[in-house]
């Protein structure tokens, strides 16, 4: 029979990387499972923080539909249904959320969101979880994206800098072997950069702009060079107003600011800094960024 003093003697002769793996066990099983009931209670505080409202037509009526119990879990959980006769869909409280229609536990997407926040790889992700990459490549995009809708775009104001920054497209993750997916260029060897010289349609453009703030705003906006229509369709409602926005000499900045009526600071070719103004916080970012 084990006892405390056996197993204390069997810890201390593990090696360092055993021992982070013990406790990451441990916090699994006495932090996440303990708290899980607590975790779905709140969800379902926020599903219903303005009161019950259907989450398909927005309709104020609702009424609960009896109980199901999703295979992941051994506890019945609440459906609902709209009252809205044009709608009369049912819901739940997990309904339009990253794990909905999953057929894993809360658990493992707690575990999955804590691997995620620590900075782990998708196959290390896929060790700690217990699912498939394929999952785990899935699950990224779900909890990415909900976080997304969740923050909005964000704003910026004042002095604005904006420059954008290019990155050669990568198709890494499309299987050469897949049905649906065809590569349309020679694969590049170990990450090989563009065949073209200069901006082209190889590059993906990231428009970025920082405040004196510290808020900070990058999009993806198109391929190749970057035109006034992908500006004014990143920034709509995203700069506050009378503010003033330093950029280069690119003329798509120049007809930008002029369409939306904004203050423009112009660096010349070859120059870092105009009196207050300039874009070194902004190419500061970028580096940050590819690195």
């Amino acid at each position: 029979m084990l006892s405390y003093d056996s197993v204390m003697d069997d810890i201390k002769k593990l090696s360092p990387s055993d021992k982070e793996k013990l406790i990451n066990f441990f916090e699994q099983v006495l932090t996440f499972r303990t708290h899980i009931d607590g975790v779905a209670d709140e969800i379902k505080e926020n599903r219903f923080s303005k009161g019950k409202v259907c989450p398909h037509c927005g309709h104020h009526e609702v009424s609960r539909n009896g109980k199901y119990k999703p295979k992941s879990s051994s506890e019945y959980r609440q459906r609902y249904i709209c009252k809205n006769p044009d709608c009369k869909r049912t819901f739940t409280d997990f309904t339009r959320s990253p794990m909905y229609s999953s057929k894993n536990s809360l658990n493992k997407w707690l575990i999955y969101a804590k691997c995620m926040i620590s900075g782990l790889s998708l196959r290390k992700c896929v060790e700690h979880v217990d699912i498939s990459l394929p999952t785990a490549f899935y699950w990224r995009h779900k909890l990415l994206d909900a976080i997304r809708l969740f923050m909005g775009k964000g704003i910026v104001g004042g002095i604005i800098e904006v420059d954008e920054t290019y990155f050669a497209e990568s198709f890494k993750g499309n299987h050469k072997k897949s049905n649906h997916f065809k590569m349309p260029r020679k694969s590049r060897k170990r990450g090989k950069q563009s065949t073209v010289r200069g901006i082209s349609n190889e590059l993906v453009c990231v428009v970025c702009a920082i405040d004196r703030m510290g808020n900070i705003f990058a999009e993806l906006a198109c391929k190749g060079r970057v035109k006034t229509s992908n500006l004014e369709s990143m920034f709509n409602e995203s700069i506050e107003e009378n503010s003033i926005l330093c950029t280069d000499s690119h003329p798509s900045y120049i007809k930008f600011t002029q369409n939306l009526c904004i203050e423009h600071q112009r660096i010349k070719s070859g120059k870092h800094k105009e009196g207050i103004y300039h874009i070194q916080h902004i190419n500061a970012f970028h580096s940050t960024l590819k690195n």
